[in-house]
């Protein structure tokens, strides 16, 4: 004899209110307030909800200064157009016969040189600040997991010990990219 699984009824009234974020969505996330804005397409009206990265965050919680902020923005924007992330796409012209040919152009050569200036003024890749910077900014990892994944000594560092590298970071890069304002007398 094979026991039937009974199925759950819902009431009909507890619909999954669309103009909010699913609680799934809201798992992975903060979001910011929605925007209304007009739907390219059709131009009707529409909510764009925008997720928040760790540095908008710390924006939000004036953890790091706007300066901060754009310096931050500016090295994700460069360490992209570099194209030094772990996802790559498979390359869309492949060569036959065998010889590997170099597929990187001059604004990722320009990228590039950029991220390592903006590294080197960090102390390099190796120091706290430059692969704090690498991972949590330019890999967009989060600061606890890069935490964990560094430490000095054998120890692994604490989120706030982490929290507090990346903020010392941000704003050598901010006076690198000199973004960083000057202090009123």
């Amino acid at each position: 004899m094979v026991a039937k699984r009974k199925r759950r009824k819902t009431p009909n009234n507890t619909a999954e209110d669309i103009s909010r974020p699913s609680r799934w969505r809201l798992q992975h996330g903060g979001f910011t307030e929605g925007v209304r804005e007009a739907d390219p397409e059709t131009g009707g009206p529409v909510v764009h909800r925008y997720a928040i990265d760790t540095l908008g965050v710390m924006l939000n919680n004036d953890t790091i200064t706007r300066d901060m902020h754009d310096a931050g923005a500016i090295f994700r924007r460069q360490f992209r157009a570099a194209a030094l992330d772990t996802l790559r796409a498979m390359p869309l012209i492949r060569v036959h016969g065998g010889r590997s040919v170099d597929t990187t152009t001059e604004q990722q050569f320009q990228a590039r040189e950029k991220v390592a200036a903006a590294i080197a003024a960090l102390g390099g890749p190796a120091s706290p600040a430059g692969a704090c910077v690498w991972h949590v900014v330019g890999l967009e990892s989060s600061i606890t997991e890069w935490a964990r994944r560094s430490g000095w000594g054998g120890r692994p560092i604490g989120h706030a010990q982490g929290q507090g590298v990346l903020v010392s970071a941000l704003g050598v890069l901010a006076a690198h990219y000199r973004l960083a304002q000057k202090a009123v007398a």
